[in-house]
């Protein structure tokens, strides 16, 4: 007995749709590849309709390569399992929604040659804007990073840095002011030793936020009786400050932690050594997620409006009249239960 196969349906095809929906190649272009030319709303409707019954979905490869850009924006985070990453990339996302593009995130572990790589990877997709969230780092391993960054910009993409010194347009969180504002509030409440749990020596972000930390708290009055070289991770934190506890801690003593992620991991191990936070070690952090104000006690911190800055670094990356703002982002010292005043 023999077996009849169904031809296979081939896709559907640009000139299918326009002819489905009774408009012009042009019309039904200008609707599906993202054009910024105005078409009628009752074109664009028929046009998206029968997209939508013949299953047509554009050739993003084809569009990139006739236009030099395609519809993409891509988002280089240090990891996306941080909350931080995670709201900044919520930003992004809905900027790129309003926008009518296509977000793609790449992890870069902090690793300046991995993130070397993820950009002559990306470079082949062509996107629009390239988002650089993960902190930047100092040294040798960057001059790959930077050739490569380079060869983006000459093919038409558009770079975004978070802070001032990257490359391409920046957009601004006023890390040292931030830090340095924390260090004098929390000397004003009474603390006077300090212990900072920092990332790696050249990490910028990390870098910012000990130097203004430093200056406001001996500003004010108090002392840094150690910086601390860990990571950005909550076990990072954790691993530090259990060594920092098993060598002995005086009570009273503030343990700022880079950022909340870490400071919670630093909450932790004050935790499990039998101590309370708050009452027997201070600790504070940087970013406020959302995890830092649900935790018992609530973490002292400055908060980034990290939606915004995502938001912001799309329309940097794809507004072609964008101008930079004036001002960084506003940050705001939040004082909670980790670091009660001291008499």
């Amino acid at each position: 007995m023999s077996e009849i196969i169904a031809p296979s349906r081939s896709a559907a095809t640009l000139h299918d749709v326009a002819r489905e929906a009774g408009v012009s190649l042009a019309t039904a272009s200008r609707v599906l590849n993202g054009s910024t030319r105005k078409v009628a709303e009752s074109y664009r409707e028929r046009v998206e309709a029968a997209a939508e019954k013949l299953g047509y979905t554009a050739n993003l490869s084809a569009q990139a390569t006739a236009r030099g850009t395609s519809a993409i924006v891509a988002l280089l985070v240090a990891d996306i399992a941080d909350p931080y990453f995670g709201q900044l990339a919520s930003g992004v996302a809905r900027g790129a929604d309003e926008a009518g593009l296509v977000v793609t995130i790449a992890i870069t572990e902090r690793d300046a040659q991995r993130e070397t790589r993820l950009v002559r990877a990306l470079r082949g997709q062509r996107p629009r804007g390239l988002i650089l969230a993960a902190s930047r780092t100092d040294g040798p391993d960057s001059v790959g990073l930077d050739a490569e960054l380079t060869a983006f910009s000459a093919g038409g993409g558009q770079i975004v840095s978070l802070g001032p010194d990257g490359p391409g347009r920046a957009v601004s969180v006023d890390n040292v002011g931030g830090a340095t504002a924390l260090g004098a509030q929390l000397a004003a409440l009474g603390y006077t030793r300090a212990v900072i749990v920092a990332a790696g020596v050249g990490i910028r972000t990390s870098d910012d936020r000990v130097a203004g930390f430093t200056a406001g708290f001996t500003g004010a009055g108090g002392e840094i009786q150690e910086v601390v070289r860990g990571g950005f991770t909550r076990d990072a934190g954790y691993d530090t400050a259990r060594a920092l506890l098993e060598r002995g801690l005086e009570p009273g003593t503030l343990v700022f932690g880079i950022s909340d992620v870490v400071a919670i991991g630093i909450m932790s191990a004050v935790r499990d050594a039998g101590l309370r936070v708050g009452s027997d070690i201070a600790v504070a952090g940087f970013d406020d997620i959302a995890t830092g104000r649900d935790i018992r006690p609530g973490l002292t911190t400055v908060r980034v409006p990290l939606e915004d800055l995502g938001y912001r670094a799309l329309h940097a990356a794809v507004d072609a009249e964008w101008a930079p703002d004036p001002q960084p982002l506003p940050l705001e010292v939040i004082v909670r239960g980790s670091t009660p005043p001291r008499s």
